[in-house]
């Protein structure tokens, strides 16, 4: 039922759609916010940024940045929590994921094996499915959201690198050569943190993996997701707009 909801541009009151001038007004802004909290956590420029926090505080801290968003969004109140490391972490990595709702606990489940500096706004997003919004691009956003609106700068850093993140790749599909010119004004630690996802996820591929992400690109389709795991992309215009 909450895959056909009222999408959430229209109950947050934004656009739907958005042009490149203001994609590259957006992706600007997250990235002198990026780079600014980098500074701020890192001794210079080119060191990526790890979490001094084990995954098991990192989850009790998460219900922290809803605290903070509810003041914006009284409906994201985050009861009861109910969020935990996954005890088929291993077999997660090797199908590809970073976390699932249980759908019969209403749990949220966090891969324990996944790169820490991601933790904080991957545990976000599952809560977002907690809380009803059953669409990954949606779950994103709120995600991302709860985490630059928490008050430790770690979790804000995970945020705001992980928004950055989806606008990056929207202009490499708009403009390659500005993508590349783009990444050249980002802190080289921040570039680090990512190639340590992709090298996480890089070190754990499996042949079957694509039977499996095909599997839940059609789930998303039955379910009101048209574009399947294409949909994920809808979160810039969430992104966009929001800022």
């Amino acid at each position: 039922m909450n895959y056909h909801r009222l999408p959430l541009h229209e109950s947050l009151g934004l656009e739907a759609d958005y042009s490149t001038e203001q994609l590259l007004s957006v992706t600007q802004m997250l990235i002198e916010k990026s780079n600014a909290l980098h500074g701020q956590l890192a001794k210079n420029d080119s060191l990526k940024i790890d979490l001094p926090y084990s995954k098991n505080n990192i989850l009790k801290m998460v219900p922290e940045g809803f605290e903070a968003l509810q003041k914006e969004f009284p409906h994201l109140e985050y009861h009861p929590k109910s969020l935990k490391k996954s005890l088929f972490s291993l077999p997660l990595t090797y199908m590809g994921f970073s976390g699932y709702l249980n759908p019969l606990t209403n749990e949220a489940q966090i891969n324990g094996l996944i790169v820490p500096y991601r933790f904080p706004v991957v545990a976000s997003h599952e809560v977002a499915h907690q809380l009803g919004f059953a669409k990954e691009n949606e779950a994103n956003f709120i995600g991302g959201l709860a985490a630059i609106n928490h008050k430790d700068t770690y979790f804000n850093y995970s945020g705001y690198t992980f928004l950055l993140k989806h606008c990056l790749l929207e202009i490499y599909k708009r403009d390659n050569k500005l993508y590349f010119e783009t990444l050249k004004t980002i802190n080289k630690g921040i570039l680090k943190n990512y190639q340590e996802v992709q090298d996480f996820w890089d070190h754990h591929q499996n042949p079957a993996e694509p039977l499996f992400k095909s599997t839940y690109n059609s789930y998303l389709i039955a379910n009101n997701q048209v574009d399947g795991m294409k949909s994920y992309s809808y979160v810039v215009a969430l992104i966009v707009n929001y800022f």
